[in-house]
């Protein structure tokens, strides 16, 4: 699992930079050569070589017609947009509200056909009620988010949830057992976000699985993550949203979310755990 947003794009990043300078040694060329045909000051070459600098669209064809591989630069500079486009900050995805953050992904989630979400520290966003999405929402909005448009972001959240009953989809969620028990809102509030989360694990769609408290587990929780067919995985890390579209990297999560499914309790247990939790509640 990578570490953190941005040390994983600076990984994404070397791999690129390592393309460039492999295809630069194929082309007989040092630093200064390649410098002065792509009319640049040569440490520009040497920072883009060593991933200190991302290159920019142009100056990735600059470097492939200087190279003799201009048949290559529409592919580097679609590695380039996928490298740029994997990690962004809160901060900069919010920036105007949580409203436009929403709305972001339903494009996303309208053409997913298989889910698969783990979460050690909320409900799905898919599984939570109004009251429930309100209390997670304002206290991102009170943490980071200057601008209030929570009541705006909670209707885009509760339309996103048509997915579960629209077209052929399937649905896998695991949560750990103490997100039963987060405290998240008052008793009445969280009372409600558990019958919801029940009447959901009763769905034909819908499979929910609840990691237990006390299972001697062989792999500790991960951060949050959602997985989109076989094709994306959004992780929500503390600094930032993490997208990951790599074959290698999304079979890292399937086997994850395998392997915490196989830890995980289903059906009647899983119920069993829900109803516990509800009558804990005071």
């Amino acid at each position: 699992m990578p570490a953190s947003g941005p040390s994983h794009v600076q990984a994404a990043r070397r791999v690129l930079a390592d393309r460039l300078r492999e295809m630069r040694q194929d082309a007989g060329l040092d630093g200064k050569q390649l410098a002065v045909l792509c009319g640049w000051h040569p440490s520009k070459v040497s920072r883009i070589s060593s991933a200190r600098t991302s290159p920019s669209a142009d100056d990735l064809r600059a470097w492939c017609r200087a190279c003799g591989r201009e048949d290559e630069a529409a592919d580097l500079v679609a590695s380039l947009r996928t490298v740029e486009g994997m990690w962004v900050e809160w901060r900069r995805m919010e920036q105007a509200g949580l409203r436009r953050a929403q709305e972001a992904v339903l494009p996303l989630f309208e053409r997913t056909h298989r889910f698969r979400a783990y979460s050690s520290w909320l409900v799905p966003g898919l599984l939570q009620t109004r009251r429930y999405t309100e209390d997670v929402l304002r206290a991102v909005q009170l943490r980071r988010v200057p601008v209030d448009d929570v009541a705006a972001a909670v209707a885009v959240r509760m339309e996103r949830q048509r997915v579960l009953r629209q077209g052929q989809r399937r649905f896998a969620f695991l949560i750990e057992e103490s997100v039963l028990r987060n405290g998240l809102g008052d008793a009445d509030s969280q009372a409600e976000q558990l019958e919801q989360l029940m009447a959901a694990s009763t769905l034909p769609n819908v499979s929910v699985g609840i990691v237990p408290a006390r299972l001697h587990r062989t792999r500790m929780p991960v951060e949050g993550f959602w997985i989109f067919d076989a094709t994306q995985v959004n992780v929500e890390l503390v600094s930032g949203h993490l997208t990951l579209t790599q074959p290698g990297e999304v079979a890292m999560y399937a086997d994850t979310f395998t392997a915490l499914a196989g830890m995980a309790v289903h059906g009647s247990k899983a119920r069993a755990l829900i109803t516990a939790a509800m009558t804990s509640i005071g």
